[in-house]
């Protein structure tokens, strides 16, 4: 166990947190606590076209509900420029870096016309007198750092193994913008450095840039983190085709899974398997203190992982399942408070619930039946294995409909009692009483609940207004 291991999670304050940006925070967690180490949180805002307001409260809030727990920070870039300018000055020193006073006319006339083109170097060969001069005049400039024409740069990826790149295919990246800000590409190697931060993981798209960041650390004389480049996510569309996840796949951030009725450890649970495997063990649940014991690199999958959503509803109705009663009833009452009359039984409703949703926002669909009045197809009445017909239900409810407005108590256990005795005395199958008193009731056939269950939750009133409905509507079909 690597007790110094130190990893980080930089991102930038954009909007919502992908769900790509929280499994790289995942992991990058796991990994330093696996090996007893310490995880930083560092918002990287020196892009400041890009700011959202607010948020850095949704990242911080992000990381606290998912259980992730940072021990340093959260350092902020902006608040720190004066750092970078000090090391690029350094890099321009020591021969690394240059200052370019290239107009951006000069720089648009070396693009195709695609609009694409890279820097020519230039200002590499300015002499320190025309340096000084351009100084003195006050043109505004860019630091530059000076990359090698020849050879080739090399590091070793713990995902993909070696990673290669010619030199000549380098362009002198912009280290410090005219505005004085630094670009990423610079920084955040100042940071990782400053912050002793061992392992830097993120996505493969910095697969191929990361020698430019190998440069800069051999520039002033570091040793190279471990860098570790986790594959893609894709989304599944509705024809099957995978692609690079995105909002066309459906919700894919943190906060609107969770609007969506996700619980965040069932989130968490699913992200962690996204590209990684456990060893010796086929367990799929697990909470975040589990995985920071059994988290380890060698489980990252080089193929891009999919998120199915279908499986992720499977996840969290699991993690339905297994919250208590009082859990479940305080997430789902007051929904129900705002969606049906008080006189309903919504605690029996939201414990009939327990186990029939995936996620908290099917509640209103899973009502639907109770708050509207269902259009009834005739043919809902024909059961064939309790052996129903629409004319045998007519006649079952028009049995039923004066006992049950005589019976004495209203509840489940009272309505039941009442059903059996009718069954027991007319001879009926209790199966057959139950489906036509449930289809009357609810006007579909599929509930979540039983006949005498949902009855209870109707109510005498709204129940015996059903049924004389469905009497009414059988006649008319008879």
């Amino acid at each position: 166990m690597q007790t110094n291991i130190k990893t980080r999670f930089a991102p930038s304050p954009t909007g919502y947190m992908h769900i790509g940006n929280l499994r790289t925070a995942l992991y990058s967690y796991l990994l330093a606590k696996s090996q007893g180490g310490k995880f930083v949180l560092r918002i990287e805002d020196t892009d400041r076209s890009r700011l959202v307001e607010g948020a850095v409260e949704v990242i911080v809030d992000t990381l606290k509900t998912a259980g992730i727990e940072y021990d340093e920070g959260p350092y902020v870039q902006s608040e720190r420029l004066d750092i970078y300018r000090e090391y690029a000055e350094k890099l321009i020193e020591s021969g690394h870096a240059y200052r370019c006073f290239c107009t951006q006319e000069r720089l648009d006339s070396l693009k195709d016309e695609k609009g694409i083109g890279g820097y020519d170097g230039f200002c590499r060969s300015l002499t320190p007198e025309q340096v000084r001069e351009n100084l003195d005049k006050k043109l505004p400039y860019v630091i530059r750092q000076k990359m090698p024409d020849k050879g080739v740069t090399k590091y070793t990826d713990m995902i993909y193994g070696e990673v290669a790149i010619d030199n000549s295919e380098l362009n002198d990246q912009i280290l410090i913008k005219a505005d004085g800000y630094p670009t990423y590409n610079f920084c955040h190697v100042i940071d990782d450095y400053l912050m002793g931060i061992t392992h830097v993981i993120r996505g493969n798209e910095y697969l191929v840039s990361t020698p430019k960041y190998c440069l800069l650390y051999d520039a002033f004389g570091w040793d190279r983190p471990v860098y570790v480049h986790l594959p893609l996510l894709m989304g599944k569309d509705g024809d099957g085709n995978v692609s690079k996840l995105s909002k066309r796949h459906g919700a894919v951030s943190f906060q609107d899974l969770l609007a969506e009725g996700y619980l965040p450890e069932a989130v968490v649970n699913y992200i962690a398997l996204l590209g990684w495997c456990p060893k010796d063990t086929n367990q799929e649940f697990f909470t975040i203190k589990e995985l920071e014991k059994l988290f380890s690199m060698d489980g990252i999958s080089k193929s891009p992982a999919v998120f199915d959503y279908e499986k992720l509803r499977w996840f969290n109705s699991e993690y339905i399942k297994k919250m208590s009663d009082e859990e479940f009833d305080n997430r789902t009452i007051p929904v129900l408070e705002k969606l049906l009359s008080s006189d309903m039984n919504l605690k029996r409703l939201s414990g009939l619930l327990h186990t029939r949703i995936s996620a908290f926002s099917d509640i209103e669909d899973s009502v639907k039946f109770i708050t509207e009045l269902q259009p009834v197809d005739m043919s809902f009445y024909t059961n064939k294995k309790n052996k129903t017909t629409p004319e045998i239900c007519r006649d079952i409810l028009a049995d039923c409909l004066p006992i049950l407005e005589q019976a004495e108590k209203w509840d489940n256990d009272s309505l039941f009692a009442v059903l059996k005795e009718y069954c027991a005395n007319s001879g009926r199958k209790a199966g057959a009483v139950m489906w036509a008193v449930r289809v009357a009731v609810a006007r579909q056939t599929v509930t979540p609940g039983g006949a005498t269950e949902l009855m209870d939750i109707f109510g005498r009133e709204k129940s015996i207004e059903r049924i004389k409905l469905a009497l009414s509507e059988l006649s008319e079909n008879a």
